[in-house]
């Protein structure tokens, strides 16, 4: 398995939390040595792993917990530390997310995670991610 695919077997572990609501996969795909930081859309920016881990169990336990589906994905490999930009479709709209990663341990470790508003989304060279669960 070459990086590229690694990262985006984490990326799509990401997403696969997410759908699930599976707070412990999520709490376990975040770095723990490595700084981390999260922006959810609308959110002030959390800086400490533990304030990023509770505000995903408060997401994912919560009864309005989005479903997600993770499009076009792009990697850009930095040797120990990775990037992947992907479109978020959610049922109240589509957002533009920035996922980082960093290799921890032998595997590949979510550091960072922004997503946003995406005003004008590519649906035409939309296509579901591998592995896509919705």
């Amino acid at each position: 398995m070459t990086d590229s695919d690694a990262v985006l077997a984490a990326n799509l572990q990401f997403y696969r939390a997410f759908t699930m609501r599976d707070a412990d996969a999520m709490d376990a795909l975040w770095a723990r040595h490595a700084p981390v930081a999260c922006v959810h859309p609308g959110w002030p920016p959390l800086t400490e792993r533990d304030a990023v881990i509770e505000s995903w169990r408060n997401i994912l336990s919560g009864p309005q917990s989005p479903r997600i589906a993770c499009y076009d994905e792009r990697v850009f490999l930095y040797g120990d530390t990775a990037l992947v930009i992907c479109e978020e479709e959610l049922d109240g709209g589509t957002l533009i997310a920035s996922n980082w990663f960093v290799r921890e341990n032998g595997g590949w470790r979510m550091a960072h995670h922004q997503a946003g508003q995406l005003v004008a989304p590519r649906r035409a060279a939309r296509r579901p991610a591998p592995g896509r669960l919705n």
